[in-house]
């Protein structure tokens, strides 16, 4: 489990005194606490439930990182891309472009879809196969411009 692994990584941190890691392993684990305090009979967070919840934080950290670029703070940037890479160790691996392609070309295939009135439709199926492994910005993109 991935709640699991990332409280074995807490003590492995700490043990070799890696303050950057542990504090950004710390933030994971607070945002696991928060996503279990909305369903208070869960002990153990699902792997489905914290990976969308630490996407929503990779998500965070990246636009923060696009607001330092544009304040021109280099150093910000650099120390929230260090914790952004530490984030993306606990996300499954994102689709390629080609792989994001295929499956937007499958769907709508499958689904017979034909014009702009079919998006949502294809949107909702096209989303649950990425699995959380997609950008949703590139996956709509994509099947706009098949459906266009």
């Amino acid at each position: 489990m991935l709640e699991e692994r990332l409280n074995e990584d807490m003590k492995t941190a700490l043990k070799g005194g890696d303050q950057a890691r542990l504090s950004t392993l710390r933030m994971l684990r607070s945002v696991i606490l928060l996503e279990k305090k909305k369903d208070v009979s869960i002990a153990t967070l699902p792997d489905p439930d914290a990976i969308r919840a630490f996407q929503a934080y990779a998500k965070k950290l990246k636009d923060s990182i696009a607001e330092y670029q544009k304040l021109g703070k280099g150093d910000d940037v650099a120390k929230i891309q260090g914790e952004l890479r530490i984030v993306e160790e606990y996300l499954p691996a994102t689709l390629s472009e080609a792989e994001s392609r295929e499956l937007v070309r499958a769907v709508v295939s499958e689904l017979n879809a034909s014009s702009m009135k079919d998006m949502g439709r294809v949107m909702k199926e096209v989303q649950a196969r990425a699995q959380g492994r997609g950008d949703g910005k590139v996956l709509s993109d994509l099947v706009r411009a098949s459906l266009s």
